[in-house]
């Protein structure tokens, strides 16, 4: 039992096999298809007329999602660890919604369902975890949030700065009728979108607004890079799940996990 709970282990939450990347491959297909049924019901004439086949097909993807969350949860080492993990909680979130739709029953509360069935398309968050492509993506992003966050706070304190200025500035006779409208078209002008709804109209509003705009064009290459830094350091990472912590990111020799210690499947 215990030879074949690590070659399941090895089949569904590792990708350096053949088998388990031909299981990934598998479930990108069906996660693909889950997502295009979710399109196509969205459109009322197809919706209209395939209702009880798009009805029928969902159920089968729901079952299909729900046999792989219950094989997840009985193969993993540390059960609660997985179900409380990023993943496992979009794993939960993509079968919930064809559940919930048999509580909720009765045209009072049609609205509430179809909100409900909108989460269905969660599902594209696990595309991410069978390509190495999305998870080297995921992880450096999530190892450059500290920097990100440092950003994004420079880029609120810039907005503030410059909104609270052109509201003193241009006033509410050219448009600027209050701080956060003033916020609004600084975040407009920063971000080089420039929908043209507010303008400055005095000399020094528009000197400032120009020196904005050279701004923003600089600000945009800032996440870029961070991002690209923590792209080349994962470029050479192992896809090997910890089976105890579920950590990835792991180097390509690695025999123990960085995080708890555990040893790495090999």
């Amino acid at each position: 039992m215990t030879k074949l709970r690590k070659r399941l282990f090895d089949i569904v939450f590792e990708a350096d096999t053949r088998a388990g990347k031909t299981f990934d491959i598998a479930l990108l297909i069906i996660i693909s298809l889950s997502i295009l049924v979710v399109l196509l019901e969205s459109v009322p004439k197809i919706r209209h007329s395939y209702y009880h086949l798009l009805k029928m097909i969902e159920w089968g993807f729901t079952i299909i999602f729900l046999m792989e969350y219950l094989v997840r949860i009985l193969i993993s080492y540390k059960r609660w660890k997985y179900i409380t993990s990023f993943y496992g909680i979009i794993d939960f979130i993509s079968i919930l919604p064809a559940f919930l739709s048999l509580i909720f029953v009765g045209a009072h509360s049609l609205i509430i369902v179809r909100a409900f069935r909108l989460l269905r398309v969660f599902r594209v968050l696990k595309v991410s975890r069978y390509t190495n492509a999305g998870q080297t993506l995921v992880k450096a992003l999530a190892a450059s949030r500290a920097k990100i966050s440092v950003f994004l706070f420079a880029i609120i304190t810039i907005v503030l700065f410059v909104g609270t200025l052109m509201y003193i500035i241009e006033g509410e006779a050219n448009g600027f009728t209050s701080i956060p409208k003033a916020i609004y078209w600084a975040i407009v002008t920063l971000t080089t979108v420039g929908y043209g709804d507010l303008t400055p109209a005095t000399t020094i509003g528009q000197f400032i607004s120009s020196i904005l705009m050279i701004i923003g064009y600089a600000i945009i290459a800032v996440p870029t890079g961070i991002i690209t830094v923590e792209l080349s350091k994962n470029l050479n990472k192992s896809t090997q799940v910890c089976p105890s912590c579920y950590k990835e990111n792991h180097d390509e020799d690695a025999v123990y996990c960085k995080k708890c210690g555990s040893r790495l499947n090999d």
